[in-house]
């Protein structure tokens, strides 16, 4: 008996659960992120939304936004399906230059689905910020009963 109390004596002290949230802002604080450079940012994302925005009622002989519009749903994520192929391409080949040119061509494309869907940037903004600090797997946990009441056909 006096074993018994003197391991639960020196036994070290129980670690208690720390938030996914906590957890996750430590290790934020703790990667050093480089400042960022002097020139463009993702402010032109925005831009170039409004831009193809702009161009949804154009000419589609005129226009390449306009064109890939008039194509319908199917054909834009067809063709940003094959951008975002040829992106993993280019990063698999470690080819820094053409990933620069070929996520460029990926974030267009998304844009263009994000015109054809009726979807503005601030709404995928907001939803990354709701994401912002959550750990990817808690995030990936919480949504999947949304997922599941939405019967998607997603691969988990």
């Amino acid at each position: 008996m006096a074993k018994k109390v003197l391991k639960a004596a020196i036994a070290a002290p129980k670690k208690r659960k720390v938030p996914v949230k906590k957890r996750a802002a430590r290790l934020a604080t703790s990667i050093s992120v480089p400042p960022p450079f002097d020139g463009p940012d993702a402010r032109v994302l925005d831009r170039l939304w409004a831009t193809v925005l702009s161009r949804k009622d154009a000419n589609p002989a005129e226009s390449h936004s306009a064109r890939l519009l008039s194509r319908g749903t199917a054909k834009i994520a067809q063709k940003f399906g094959e951008e975002a192929v040829e992106c993993l391409i280019e990063a698999v080949g470690g080819h820094r230059n053409a990933l620069i040119g070929e996520s460029a061509d990926v974030l267009y494309h998304l844009l263009v689905m994000w015109v054809d869907a009726g979807l503005r940037p601030e709404q995928v903004w907001a939803e990354l910020a709701r994401r912002e600090g959550m750990s990817g797997i808690a995030e990936k946990a919480a949504r999947k009963p949304a997922n599941d009441a939405m019967g998607t056909t997603k691969i988990p």
